[in-house]
């Protein structure tokens, strides 16, 4: 009797388990009626599938949501569509306008796993002012490609009970595996009015959100099957007025194309000519006593818009503890010279797809010669090839392994690199690994890369592992600067969630590594701890601790650095993050050993639906030997940005950085920018600008003025970008 008791209980565990893991299902299923998106619910929405029992990720996992939300959807030959209806009083919806990728707010999102692999995703969000975001998810949702750019349409309609969404998703908008018999579907809403994150389908609490863990959206024997070949072409036309000197304007009218082609739902071609990467907000300021050069982020859309398939695997949008060796580094291609000038960029081609469980990329550009003024002579920088190639398979289910290729040809030689890299990975923990070999011509060397994440319910363990040749050289293509090192470090920790209260999660971690440079002939070693508590309320704070032994320049000393942060979202009109540090170190740009300081703070306040003020702040401080202040530099960016009515935004910054040691301001350079998204993928932009700063001035006679603020460089830009759509 008693074995069968046992055995009774068994049974009901396995069925317990297996009823937890079962996959939700949601039938797609054809409409012959139209589907008018208006934001009401047509009879013809009555025979489709629905969910509605959707679950809170955050504050309280797991918990029942506060307000209801009901999800269906549709399908005909050429589009699929959804309809979201989101329940809540009006007073606990939050409306804000905005431009397409910048509204917030309340929020409903539909995501779509077109190839039915477990590793991406096509993200659409609408807010309740009818705001339109895309993106692409990638690596099991632990990265974001916010470059995708889709044609889709929607449309949201208020009433006294809540907000309803209508998406239509064509299908000649998405890349898709036409033999599939089903997609990986989820449903998201946030309600900021009480930070609640709702999904239809369950996550862990330590993993967060899964592409692997996707509901099955069921074509209920209607695939699609378009094969529209999607023609878009952007012609752009620009006219740009720049100030040669005080008075003197030279006007600089141009025009380019773009060209986005889908020859079949797989592939993707894409080609631009003569384009224009004129931004409204230049490169933010940046301080640096490090050896290494400082990286900027790549935010030109023809470099950006589908470059995940260039990217090594395992990169951690959320961590931020492992990162592979940036072997295509697209900011050295049309680059910014030592004058400010820049290489002009003729032509860029790319191709990029998706073949059952094989994923692949080329990719071409072409620069023109440029000649610059450097130390009183003329520099020439020669006309250049860039080229890329990139295959990638699925393994394992939710794991890839690949092969990357880069190179630059010019007058002077070639410089490349050759990389095979993947990762292991299950929706808790990833193993992602990287080797790369580097030539330029005759020379090369080996590069590799390796880190481990787990985010168990009960603990964390992160490790990587980093090694650079001392000859390995991608300069002229990737961002590798650490020539002659090798880096390893360990972290690991209890977690601990709470099912109630204020406190949400707590992570005590502590570790340590060690970081050999060629260059110094040492291997520094250090130990760490660290402690991060995060609120029910939005917000929480972390701090860690290290130190050890360091060596630079032939100077051995003990090392200390201690880091704060915290972040907060409290309310829906506020969000804003401050940080510091102090760390004893050397300074490579004064070349002595002293402390050194850091502090910032970034904000940002939606003071009503349509008008929005923040900006960042940063401050450093730098010791000197004798352990006073040397100096301090103040950087400032402050922003106020207006959005009367959806897709129109007027946003006007400043940035400006002072020196105590001048005691004055010694650069400012202010901005505004108008922008008018008039038909999908369509722009118009109003752009002015201006530089200010104390450079050397002389006279008509070549005799030096006084040091003063004055005006460098100022010009106005009008931009169209017109889609044509086949």
């Amino acid at each position: 009797m008693r074995i069968l008791q046992v055995l009774c209980c068994l049974l009901i565990v396995v069925l317990t388990l297996a009823s937890a893991d079962e996959e939700k299902r949601l039938r797609l299923r054809p409409t012959s009626a139209p589907i008018e998106l208006d934001g009401m619910i047509e009879p013809a929405w009555m025979q489709a599938d629905s969910a509605a029992d959707f679950i809170q990720h955050s504050p309280y996992w797991g918990k029942d949501p506060s307000f209801r939300t009901v999800v269906r959807v549709l399908t005909t030959s050429e589009a699929l569509y959804c309809l979201i209806v989101a329940y809540a009083p009006p007073e606990k919806v939050q409306v804000n306008t905005g431009t397409l990728d910048n509204g917030s707010g309340d929020i409903v999102s539909l995501m779509l796993d077109t190839f039915g692999d477990r590793q991406s995703a096509y993200k659409f969000a609408v807010t309740a002012a009818g705001v339109r975001s895309d993106a692409r998810m990638l690596d099991d949702a632990r990265n974001r490609d916010y470059a995708w750019d889709g044609i889709w349409f929607s449309e949201t309609r208020r009433y006294e009970w809540g907000f309803v969404v209508e998406m239509e998703i064509p299908y000649r908008t998405l890349q898709y595996d036409e033999t599939q018999a089903e997609w990986g579907i989820d449903f998201d809403r946030w309600i900021p009015n009480g930070s609640e994150d709702l999904y239809w389908c369950a996550y862990q609490e330590n993993e967060g959100q899964r592409i692997s863990k996707f509901g099955r959206l069921v074509f209920d024997g209607n695939r699609p099957t378009i094969k529209g070949h999607n023609l878009e072409l952007f012609p752009v036309v620009l006219n740009k007025a720049e100030m040669v000197r005080a008075g003197i304007y030279r006007n600089r009218p141009t025009a380019g194309i773009d060209v986005f082609y889908n020859p079949s739902p797989q592939l993707t071609l894409q080609a631009t000519a003569n384009p224009d990467f004129a931004q409204i907000e230049a490169d933010p300021f940046a301080f640096n006593i490090s050896r290494y050069e400082t990286y900027f982020n790549e935010r030109r859309p023809f470099f950006t818009q589908g470059n995940e398939i260039f990217m090594a695997s395992g990169r951690q949008r959320n961590t931020g503890f492992y990162r592979p060796l940036e072997l295509l580094y697209t900011r050295r291609i049309g680059k910014k010279l030592p004058d400010g000038s820049e290489v002009p960029l003729l032509i860029g081609a790319k191709a990029f797809g998706r073949l059952a469980v094989w994923e692949y990329g080329g990719f071409m550009a072409f620069t023109d010669a440029r000649s610059y003024e450097s130390a009183g002579g003329m520099v020439a920088e020669p006309a250049a090839r860039f080229g890329a190639a990139r295959i990638k398979r699925q393994v394992l289910e939710n794991s890839s392994v690949g092969v990357l290729a880069v190179v630059k040809q010019d007058a002077t030689g070639n410089n490349g690199v050759v990389d095979i890299d993947g990762a292991f990975r299950t929706s808790d923990w990833q193993l992602a690994y990287q080797l790369a070999h580097s030539f330029r011509g005759s020379t090369g060397d080996v590069a590799a890369s390796a880190g481990y994440t787990q985010f168990g319910e009960g603990y964390m363990v992160l490790s990587r592992l980093r090694h650079v040749g001392q000859e390995f050289d991608v300069s002229q293509v990737g961002y590798v600067p650490w020539l002659g090192t090798t880096e390893i470090v360990g972290l690991a920790g209890p977690r601990w969630y709470y099912d109630e209260g204020a406190i949400r999660s707590i992570l005590l971690y502590a570790g340590g590594g060690v970081y050999h440079e060629r260059v110094d002939r040492y291997t520094d070693r250090f130990a760490l701890v660290g402690y991060n508590m995060q609120f029910r309320s939005n917000w929480g704070f972390e701090l860690n601790l290290n130190g050890g032994r360091s060596r630079d320049l032939d100077q051995e000393y003990d090392s200390y650095s201690l880091n704060v942060s915290t972040w907060f979202s409290v309310s829906p009109a506020w969000n804003g993050n401050v940080w510091g540090g102090v760390e004893r170190t050397f300074n490579f740009s004064r070349r002595y050993l002293a402390f050194y300081a850091w502090m910032g703070a970034w904000a940002e306040w939606k003071v009503s639906t349509t008008v929005g003020f923040g900006g960042t702040m940063n401050g450093f401080v730098e010791g000197n030997p004798s352990g006073g202040v040397e100096d301090v530099t103040v950087n400032s960016r402050p922003f106020v940005s207006l959005t009367p009515v959806n897709n129109v935004n007027v946003r006007l910054y400043v940035d400006n950085v002072y020196v105590r040691s001048s005691d004055r301001l010694e650069g400012i350079t202010a901005g505004l920018l108008f922008s008018y998204n008039f038909l999908p993928k369509s722009w118009f932009y109003l752009a002015v600008n201006e530089e200010r700063d104390r450079s050397p001035e002389y006279d008509p006679f070549g005799a030096p003025l006084p040091l003063r603020m004055h005006t460098t460089a100022r010009a106005a830009v009008i931009k169209v970008k017109y889609l044509h759509y086949f």
